[in-house]
């Protein structure tokens, strides 16, 4: 059993969501990114594969490993969902990402790191709100992504997959300070390690959907 303690999807969101007012941002559809961040996660830990693609037109299809299996709830029934039947990475973003961020939001503030808050919209429109309550460990994994964007450090694999998903919907330099740097050069520095050979095949493809999505 693959055991992760906290997912590249959960770190991805934290980015996302504003501390203070607990919402995303307006112009950015979470759906896909979160779900190409489980597919990372699953490629990551060797539980999928992309076959190759059999004609120039066709589309190339994530299988589920044989014998593959995981601790974490969330990341078991991505692969179960994945083992269903072949199909495309673009396919799997949307319906690993259905309702992903209702739920990790849940996962995270039995953790004590969100708070979840119940609105009304003009009285009538309820809305739910998740607040920073604890933001430690999402100051760790900006200061990782910081010394890698702006600092010029080498990312771990893991590191590498988030700063990949950020570049996919365009948010690595509003993640991380870099004044005195200008954002083209970190734009830069995020497209350099999204195309690096730092993962798998299905890794690079999920990071793409995510994009397409």
């Amino acid at each position: 059993m693959i055991s992760v303690t906290r997912l590249i999807a959960e770190d991805l969101l934290l980015l996302l969501l504003d501390d203070e007012k607990g919402t995303g941002p307006s112009s950015l559809d979470l759906t896909p990114v979160l779900g190409g961040a489980l597919l990372v996660e699953l490629a990551l830990a060797d539980a999928v594969s992309v076959a190759q693609k059999s004609a120039f037109w066709a589309t190339a299809k994530v299988q589920a490993r044989p014998g593959a299996s995981l601790s974490d709830p969330a990341l078991a029934a991505a692969l179960a969902v994945v083992a269903e039947k072949e199909r495309s990475a673009r396919d799997l973003v949307g319906r690993l990402g259905k309702g992903l961020r209702q739920r990790l939001a849940e996962r995270l503030a039995a953790q004590g790191i969100l708070r979840r808050e119940d609105h009304q919209v003009l009285g009538i429109f309820p809305r739910t709100v998740w607040p920073a309550v604890d933001a430690s460990h999402e100051a760790g994994v900006r200061q990782r992504l910081t010394d890698v964007l702006v600092g010029g450090h080498d990312p771990d694999e893991r590191t590498a997959a988030l700063v990949a998903l950020l570049h996919a919907v365009d948010r690595a330099h509003q993640t991380v300070p870099h004044e005195g740097l200008p954002t083209r050069e970190v734009k830069a520095r995020a497209k350099q390690i999204a195309a690096g050979n730092w993962g798998a095949k299905a890794v690079r493809d999920a990071v793409q959907a995510a994009q397409a999505g």
